[in-house]
């Protein structure tokens, strides 16, 4: 706990590493859509017509949607065919944060039952370059703080 007057710096987005169980390439340039949100249901209470109460209902979790410069390995594609394939193998894994000198982890965020929904190859252009990015999104069940 910070004590009174104490500086406290945020912590920086470029120091974060994703963990995938047996993916241990998984280092990523971009991640977005770490969030959860929670269905508001409305319900009006017999004998009280002058308010509405809001009731809390479904949990549901943004995709995760990782971006990375493009490689010869394909444990990611070879992922992703496999839910194409109908072979839905699912992964848990996490959102790790770093502080500054990317030696000490100051947050994280685990995932679970995380399967690749979809992935985007790289936009090619003879003119330009640029490194090929490859993005992959993952839709997951839930999502804690640890």
């Amino acid at each position: 706990m910070a004590q009174t007057g104490q500086r406290v710096d945020p912590f920086r987005n470029f120091n974060f590493l994703v963990e995938l169980d047996d993916i241990a390439e998984a280092s990523f340039s971009e991640c977005t859509g770490l969030s959860s949100s929670t269905e508001v249901i409305e319900n009006r209470e017999g004998g009280d017509n002058t308010t509405v109460r809001k009731l809390p209902g479904k949990t549901s979790y943004g995709d995760l949607t990782l971006k990375r410069g493009l490689t010869g390995s394909r444990l990611l594609w070879d992922w992703r065919q496999q839910i194409v394939d109908g072979n839905v193998v699912r992964k848990t894994g996490a959102i790790v944060v770093f502080d500054l000198a990317n030696q000490t982890e100051v947050a994280r965020w685990n995932f679970v039952r995380a399967w690749p929904s979809k992935w985007e190859g790289p936009a090619f252009n003879a003119k330009g370059n640029d490194i090929a990015i490859d993005t992959l999104v993952l839709a997951h069940e839930g999502l804690t703080r640890v």
